[in-house]
């Protein structure tokens, strides 16, 4: 798809457009290159239609919530970069169907307000996500979490629309939820329910604190990041063996590859010296692909990368 050609997508839905849009200042890198469109939906039903467009006319469509587990190459993708940035896809519904144990949570809602909406009201079950920088959907895809739990553990239902264009509801008994990955099928999460209980709001509060405190003190999050770049590795006694400290074991804290480096702070965290001139994708890819060589070598292990690399030809 070239820059000009898009319009017959969208040009008749309720959508904001921008053409050959930087990605770079909408992700937690900082660096990459442009879309050929960044769509806007206003309506599900925008959406919906676009999704359905873009697999009619085999245009990649590609989903940004909060930029914070993506790099996108220096190059730029192609196809369609989707939004979820309207005030329908942030809207957060308390006492969905008259229940206080159910919300209803867009897309686009940012994990972080959520969490602390939650410790206000005394809402418990959100706060192991403090701390993680996500948009609702793109945390349930991948099953965003950590030491203190994941965001599957209170998800009830899931509404997807599918490349298709059609709003399918997934309810908890076919939702599976594991270590960094659930079995969504392709498409876009539009809302989904989640479980919660009444709490004492002081008590869920500290909570937060707490546990964004743990985090803060372990994890280097101010750095210009994605998170982990790679998931824990299963060793062959069936347990997960931290990714950061094969890293540390291997020597390569401190490492470096041009204006990307690996956190003296936490292992599994690369991160981009900021304001350094000329940073480029191909500096943190060179950089993953060391540490992978190099871990391989002195522990025998493979890892897998957490972080989404997204480049022209590649449904990301």
């Amino acid at each position: 798809m070239t820059v000009a050609s898009p319009s017959k997508l969208y040009s008749d839905l309720d959508v904001r457009v921008e053409l050959d849009a930087p990605l770079a200042p909408l992700t937690w890198f900082g660096i990459g290159g442009r879309a050929d469109a960044l769509v806007r939906p206003n309506t599900i039903e925008a959406l919906a239609t676009l999704a359905h467009r873009c697999r009619r006319d085999l245009v990649p469509l590609r989903v940004l919530g909060s930029g914070a587990n993506l790099l996108v190459d220096d190059a730029g993708v192609d196809g369609v970069v989707v939004q979820l940035d309207s005030e329908l896809f942030r809207k957060v519904e308390f006492n969905a169907e008259g229940l206080v144990e159910r919300m209803r949570v867009y897309g686009g809602a940012s994990m972080e307000r959520l969490v602390q909406e939650c410790a206000r009201r005394g809402l418990a079950g959100i706060e192991p996500m403090s701390g993680i920088p996500a948009s609702l959907g793109g945390a349930i895809r991948m099953n965003a979490g950590g030491k203190f739990g994941a965001i599957g553990d209170v998800v009830d239902a899931v509404a997807m629309i599918g490349p298709d264009g059609d709003l399918r509801i997934y309810t908890r008994d076919e939702l599976r939820f594991e270590y960094r990955h659930s079995n969504l099928p392709d498409g876009v999460v539009v809302w989904a329910s989640l479980r919660v209980q009444p709490d004492d709001p002081v008590v869920c509060r500290q909570r937060v604190r707490d546990i964004f405190a743990y985090k803060k003190s372990t994890q280097p999050m101010a750095a210009n990041s994605a998170g982990c770049m790679f998931r824990n590795p299963t060793m062959p006694d069936g347990t997960r063996e931290s990714a950061g400290r094969l890293i540390d074991r291997a020597g390569l804290k401190g490492a470096r590859v041009g204006s990307a480096f690996v956190s003296v702070e936490h292992g599994n965290f690369i991160a981009i010296e900021k304001h350094a001139a000329g940073a480029r994708t191909d500096d943190v890819r060179a950089l993953v692909e060391l540490i992978q060589d190099r871990v391989q070598r002195e522990s025998g292990v493979g890892l897998e990368t957490e972080v989404v690399f997204w480049r022209r030809g590649e449904q990301g």
